[in-house]
């Protein structure tokens, strides 16, 4: 049991990962770490849906974190 919730996690923190660095805004890889973010813009489309699965799946990972915390 421990071992699949470890291999999940590992798999969650990936996706975490990917959906982290969608979320650059910019032309650069620059941006990816804090350039061009001089204007404030709202989220629309895509960004919002990339941002409310990101918000969902870190959640999922505290909660598989959790599990396996308490599991021992």
């Amino acid at each position: 049991m421990k071992n699949i919730l470890l291999v999940i996690n590992i798999v969650v923190a990936i996706i975490i990962t990917i959906f982290i660095l969608m979320q650059g805004k910019g032309g650069g890889l620059g941006s990816a770490w804090g350039g061009g973010g001089e204007t404030f813009q709202t989220r629309r489309g895509i960004e919002k849906v990339t941002l409310r699965l990101t918000v969902i799946v870190i959640f999922i990972f505290f909660i598989i974190s959790l599990i396996s915390f308490l599991n021992r």
